[in-house]
């Protein structure tokens, strides 16, 4: 796998858990929700992405995206 293709998974398994867990304890979650989605936003338009940068940090194969 690629950075694109984790950031990307790890971006969508964020966002479904934080709606199940807004669902079943507390809508506080969706805070996490819209912290991911403004982060994905600002890094299609900057091209930075913190999770991307750490990934590549540690050797992880760039993609075309990041």
């Amino acid at each position: 796998m690629n950075i694109d293709r984790i950031v990307f998974a790890v971006a969508g398994i964020i966002i479904l858990l934080s709606v199940i867990f807004a669902v079943s304890h507390s809508i506080h979650w969706l805070w996490l929700t819209g912290f991911v989605g403004a982060n994905l936003t600002q890094a299609a338009f900057t091209g930075f992405c913190p999770m991307a940068y750490v990934l590549k940090s540690i050797g992880i194969e760039s993609g075309k995206a990041f």
